[in-house]
């Protein structure tokens, strides 16, 4: 099987147990390549093997790869759902940093796991992603697995953002921004504020604004196949749009339109899984 390998380049830290995973692939004959990156910083926190594999670059997988796998946190998982985008390929996500929401196993759990992982044993959960557009400017990297999040630019302004789903008109959200969330994004941005928890097989999106001017304006589930379009003004010439934490600019009076991936992220997840435990065990649920 060929593998690719995505990480996180600040934590030389866990060179040691990097180096036993990628000695545990080559023992079972897997074809393993680095993103080019993580290979150079690999190489100069001691990590051997890396100077005899091959590499790619970020946003040019290996040609036929089986698998990819994630070493980091959060971040680097969400990365590396956006490298991969459309080929819909299984992500192993291997947690090195601190909360590992996304990740399925911790890194010195995984050189047990390489056979699992390489004969297929293991749950692979088809995720929903979300695509966005803007009128007035162009997006090069679109799709999100946790949200997009409409936010004010470098002003105190407050936002009014005329809202509609599948053309029908919802309403104004006049607040500091509103999140649209997949329910695997509803732990993160969509959670701080105020939104639901949402199980990740749920075929929904939830709207959650950012500080209302209103009570009555709550988080909102609506089903995964309705688009939402938002129009946003405000006293301030710019807005953001963030997907999955990375920030575009947009004119005010412009508006972004949000529909479901043509594509889904393929997540692996040891078998029998069970998001209960991962709500008690990493969100600390009756804790």
């Amino acid at each position: 099987m060929r593998t690719a390998i995505f990480g996180n380049e600040y934590q030389p830290q866990h060179a040691a147990d990097i180096a036993r995973l990628l000695d545990a692939l080559l023992r079972h004959k897997v074809e393993v390549w680095v993103e080019r990156e993580f290979s150079v910083f690999l190489q100069q926190a001691g990590v051997s093997q890396t100077a005899a594999l091959p590499t790619f670059a970020s946003q040019q997988l290996p040609p036929n790869a089986g698998l990819v796998i994630s070493l980091g946190g959060d971040g680097t998982f969400l990365n590396t759902v956006m490298w991969v985008g459309e080929r819909e390929l299984p992500i192993v996500g291997i947690n090195t940093g601190h909360l590992g929401y996304l990740t399925a196993y911790r890194l010195d759990e995984l050189p047990d796991a390489v056979p699992s992982l390489l004969t297929g044993d293991y749950d692979l959960e088809a995720r929903i992603m979300l695509e966005v557009r803007c009128t007035a400017a162009k997006i090069d990297h679109p799709f999100a697995l946790n949200d997009i999040a409409i936010l004010r630019h470098d002003t105190s302004a407050m936002l009014e953002l005329e809202t509609q789903l599948s053309g029908v008109p919802l309403t104004t959200y006049k607040s500091d921004g509103l999140i649209v969330s997949t329910p695997t994004g509803s732990t993160a941005y969509n959670l701080s504020a105020g939104g639901p928890i949402i199980a990740p097989q749920a075929q929904c999106v939830v709207l959650s604004p950012i500080s209302p001017h209103s009570l009555t304006m709550r988080p909102l589930v609506v089903p995964d196949n309705a688009v939402v379009t938002v129009t946003t003004r405000s006293r301030a010439g710019n807005y953001q749009v963030s997907i999955d934490g990375e920030v575009h600019v947009c004119p005010t009076t412009s508006s972004v339109t949000i529909r479901k991936a043509p594509f889904r992220a393929m997540v692996v997840q040891p078998r029998g899984h069970d998001f209960a435990a991962t709500l008690r065990q990493k969100l600390h649920w009756g804790g």
